[in-house]
């Protein structure tokens, strides 16, 4: 594939990613979604390593990439599926931020998937709001593992009523699901198209050129850097039920083209809702889109994961 060609695959599938989040945005009814743009769209491969994104919420993205190769390994994928979980644990950030997940099939090969991930004004914390003074996961609010939302073009009933009756607007929260369904329905169709005009070989071949192109971008970037060892400290106020000046320390090496990141030193675990999951913590600190021509890929988001 030579760079032209490269240049439009990745314009295609980075456009996948912004018709999402324009249909999510404009079918949604919280204004967390519709008004606030608290949601982020991307495309997958059939292992979950990440393809395109919008310019969207970075840690949204970049814990979807961590989680998604765990998340579509469990599964025995059919066309009509949609998977949602929201599990901090799994892959997700907070409670409110719901993530749906799509297969993407080329005839009867599964090629990857689309995905978006959005805020919910309401997830049935122990008070309104994202952030209840809590001392469980369970206060915050309802807790998903990965489950089929719709099951080879079947509603799962049964399991929307188990969210959305957990919230303070059942009704609010069955609408935003849908959009969120509408976005990664929209999404997968224009990947299979893709791929269908493409042939599901060669859009493989173009997936693997641009984690490639995006590799070898960001390492040319990452060795602008001069080598050394980089610290900075800081502190959380408080975690709202009595620990205060939560230290923060981060040590940031690099080499070459290759940079370590470590963060010993920083606060353990506390009883407040501040801890930062693993995922989240790996999308803080992995590179971001490192042009308008090359959207981050499942390489570019490989880079710093070892380091944690």
């Amino acid at each position: 594939m030579d760079s032209v060609q490269l240049a439009v695959f990745a314009s295609r599938v980075a456009a996948v990613c912004d018709e999402m989040g324009a249909v999510l945005r404009r079918t949604a009814f919280s204004p967390n979604i519709r008004d606030r743009l608290d949601f982020s769209c991307a495309v997958f491969d059939a292992a979950g390593g990440l393809v395109a994104q919008a310019a969207h919420i970075p840690v949204h993205l970049g814990s979807m990439a961590y989680a998604m190769e765990g998340v579509v390994s469990g599964f025995q994928w059919q066309p009509g599926d949609v998977v949602v979980f929201n599990d901090p644990f799994l892959g997700g950030t907070h409670l409110p931020d719901v993530t749906l997940v799509a297969p993407v099939f080329s005839g009867e090969r599964l090629i990857g998937f689309a995905a978006n991930r959005a805020h919910h004004a309401d997830i049935g914390a122990a008070s309104p709001g994202s952030m209840p003074l809590s001392r469980s996961l369970h206060d915050e609010g309802v807790v998903i593992p990965p489950a089929r939302l719709y099951a080879a073009g079947a509603h799962e009933a049964a399991e929307q009523e188990r969210i959305t009756a957990a919230t303070r607007n059942p009704r609010r929260a069955a609408a935003d699901l849908a959009a969120q369904v509408s976005a990664v329905r929209a999404g997968a169709a224009r990947l299979a198209e893709l791929a269908g005009r493409l042939g599901a070989e060669a859009y493989a071949e173009a997936v693997a050129a641009l984690n490639g192109y995006a590799e070898r971008l960001v390492r040319s970037a990452l060795a602008e850097i001069p080598d050394g060892r980089y610290t900075f400290a800081d502190a959380l106020d408080d975690d709202g039920q009595g620990r205060r000046d939560l230290p923060i320390r981060v040590a940031v090496t690099v080499a070459g083209d290759a940079v370590g990141v470590d963060f010993r030193g920083s606060a353990g675990q506390v009883d407040g809702n501040v801890n930062c999951p693993l995922p989240v913590t790996a999308a803080g600190i992995r590179p971001g889109r490192a042009s308008a021509s090359a959207p981050q890929t499942a390489s570019t988001t490989r880079l710093l994961v070892s380091t944690l």
